[in-house]
């Protein structure tokens, strides 16, 4: 028998996010993007990079404040990266 704790014996690896996960992640979040903001084409979406690329969109497309749209962004974003 093993002396392991019970804590450690069927402790899993530190998850780490593959190619696939960010690829399916930003779709989700692209996707709730799209939901939310309709004025945004495919082609709109498919060009954002960064965070700082959706606020400059959503003060040009929807004539937000750039604080308004930097808490909206945020919010949606929920701590995910484009």
């Amino acid at each position: 028998m093993s002396n392991q704790s019970s804590a450690t014996a069927g402790a899993l690896p530190a998850a780490s996010t593959t190619p696939a996960d960010a690829a399916n992640t930003r779709k989700a979040l692209l996707q709730e993007i799209r939901v939310k903001w309709g004025k945004f084409s495919e082609q709109e979406l498919d060009e954002l990079k960064s965070n700082d690329d959706l606020v400059t969109q959503l003060v040009a497309k929807y004539g937000l404040a750039k604080d308004a749209a930097q808490r909206d962004a945020d919010a949606m974003r929920s701590g995910r990266d484009i």
